[in-house]
């Protein structure tokens, strides 16, 4: 055996750390980011469907709603520049949720 000059005591305590930092690490990679992706993504569908909802105006869709939440633009307008380019630059409703569950 080794012995670095640590107490059996030492070694026992920094390998329990060590295992506990592991399985952070594991768990987090494993459960946590793909969870937090996931969240993330419905959250902006969410986002999304709210502000085409508000303002489908601005891709040529009549919408009476339009009339009324125009008052919201000022509050959303930095939301709305980057809603505008996500809307454009998506595909489809359909292929963003094939992705998200890994549907090909």
């Amino acid at each position: 055996m080794m012995d670095d000059g640590r107490s059996l005591v030492d070694r026992i305590a920094s390998f329990r750390e060590w295992v506990a930092e592991w399985l952070h690490g594991f768990y987090h990679g494993m459960v946590e980011h793909p969870s937090f992706e996931k969240i993330e993504k419905e959250a902006e569908d969410v986002e999304d469907t709210f502000l085409f909802a508000c303002f489908a105006d601005a891709f040529g869709i009549p919408s009476p709603a339009s009339y009324y939440t125009a008052e919201l633009l000022p509050y959303l307008a930095e939301e709305f520049e980057a809603w505008e380019r996500r809307m454009w630059d998506r595909g489809s409703w359909l292929e963003r949720k094939g992705q998200q569950y890994h549907v090909h």
